[in-house]
Parts: structure tokens; sequence; C-alpha cells
């Protein structure tokens, strides 16, 4: 069965599909600030990689001559990845001027070259297969290009676009960017307690379920197909307790996390232009 819209729960790092993934991303080698132990590993942000990229390779978005258009790509391992199975990539991200506070956390992708991860792809292969532009979410401005692509993606991005509704207009914008047939795939904070309260403006905005139905009914009214969410959080003590900042320094799974007042974790949206 194909990976659909759904939130990151822990039951998801035991699975194969994850595990594979966890593999071809080469997770375990590339992120060694991260201690040996297994239980470093059980990651939201290792888990929106890899769903991600399995969701686009069940669909046949991967095969050789694809193309991929990333969004806010900063350091993660996903353009290089997809150059490997023989796509072609355009990979972007804020324009430095407007990235400070992401290059202090190293999550800000400068130039093409901080895609580069020699475990997962050849120099020649990489330097053929990606390109590398800046580009402002909320506008879109900075493409170069006015060609559709098959698959466009963007991990915990949309959030930061300074409110709830700049964030679901760049996922209404972006799609239209879609050849048909194509996939979209973005995963954003997901509110797991609270339907009404939440972070609605400012640096990170937590979307709740009300914002996404009616995130998925503005699509489907616009002709797309959204996968459906799974909003199983999971009932594992892992998924019930929650990690707090400053993360990853207390012990716990980044699974869940507080931020602000709020306990969130990661949602994956699938959508689909047919």
């Amino acid at each position: 069965m194909n990976l659909k819209s759904m939130v990151c729960k822990y039951s998801d790092f035991l699975t194969p599909w994850y595990r594979e993934q966890e593999g071809k991303l080469c997770i375990r080698a590339l992120y060694t600030w991260h201690s040996a132990a297994d239980f470093d590993f059980i990651n939201r942000k290792f888990w929106e990689w890899c769903a991600i990229s399995k969701v686009l390779d069940e669909r046949a978005m991967l095969d050789t001559g694809k193309s991929g258009l990333g969004f806010a790509v900063g350091t993660e391992p996903l353009p290089a990845y997809f150059a490997s199975r023989g796509c072609k990539i355009l990979a972007t991200d804020l324009a430095p001027e407007s990235s400070a506070e992401w290059k202090k956390t190293a999550q800000h992708a400068g130039e093409k070259a901080a895609l580069f991860r020699p475990e997962l792809v050849d120099r020649v292969i990489f330097d053929e297969g990606v390109s590398f532009e800046f580009v402002d979410m909320k506008t879109l401005k900075g493409l170069s290009i006015s060609d559709e692509f098959d698959f466009l993606w963007s991990s915990c991005a949309f959030e930061h676009l300074g409110s709830l509704e700049a964030g679901l207009e760049f996922v209404m914008k972006s799609a239209e960017l879609l050849k048909p047939g194509g996939t979209a795939v973005h995963t954003t904070e997901f509110n797991l307690y609270s339907n009404n309260e939440t972070l609605d403006s400012g640096p990170s905005v937590i979307y709740r379920r009300r914002d996404i139905e009616a995130l998925c009914a503005d699509l489907n009214q616009r002709g797309y197909v959204v996968d459906e969410p799974d909003y199983d959080a999971g009932t594992h003590p892992y998924d019930v307790d929650y990690d707090t900042e400053p993360y990853m320094t207390s012990g716990k799974p980044h699974i869940k996390l507080r931020l602000g007042e709020h306990i969130c974790t990661s949602l994956l949206i699938v959508i689909h232009r047919p």
C-alpha cells in the first residue's frame, strides 16, 4: 500500500518502508552529530525526508528523466538522492540576505555545493542533475524557468512564511507548477491537541486539523486530488511525551515537541495533479 498523507508517529520508525528509506538516504552515515544509539535516530526530521522520498518513489516520480523542484532545501539530502536516481532537480532556498536565522543552525543552502553528498551520488551525476536558485516562497519570485515539474516538495518550510494564510497560499500556488500527473509532497507543523488555539502568525505557525481540511477542500475544488490525511498520532509513550527547547538535548525522541504553548509534530501532505 502506498504511503498517504499522515501524521508522524513512533510506529513508523519500526516499519520496513522507513528502514529501507533511512538506508537509501544514508541517514546514519550523514548525521554523525547523532550518537550511534538507535534511539537518537528517532527524529521527525528524518521521518519527513524518508516519507517524502518514499511517496515519490511509490508513484514513479523518481524514474530517470523526471524533473523535481525543492523549496527551502537547506542542507537536506533529498536533492542529492533524487539526482542519484536520474532526476533533474531544481533546488531552491531563501536568498542570503533573508536567511540569517537559518544560517545560525546550518539549515540554509547558500550555493549548490552545499547540497552535494558523496555518500549518495557521484559528483558528475550531481553536477549534471542538480541546479540551484534563490526563491522567495511567498511570491515564487526567483524561479527563472517556466517549465512544469513532475514533482515538487518541501520539508517543514511553509509554516515559516509568517502566517497560516501565507503558508496555505504557497501550497496552492506551487501546485500550479506540477505537470499533469505530477505529485507534490509537503510536511508542516501540525497541532495535536487543539483545533482552535494555535500559533497563527510569527516565525513559526502551527496548522490545525481545520486548516488542513480547508486546504484539501480548496485544492480539490481546483481539480487537484489530495490524499486524505490519517491523523492518528500514535499511543506509544514516545508519542505521548514531547521534546522541549533546546530540542534534541533532553534525552527524549524528537517526534512530538512543544512549540510555544502547543504540542505538535510533522504532518505529511500528498497532492496529485490529474
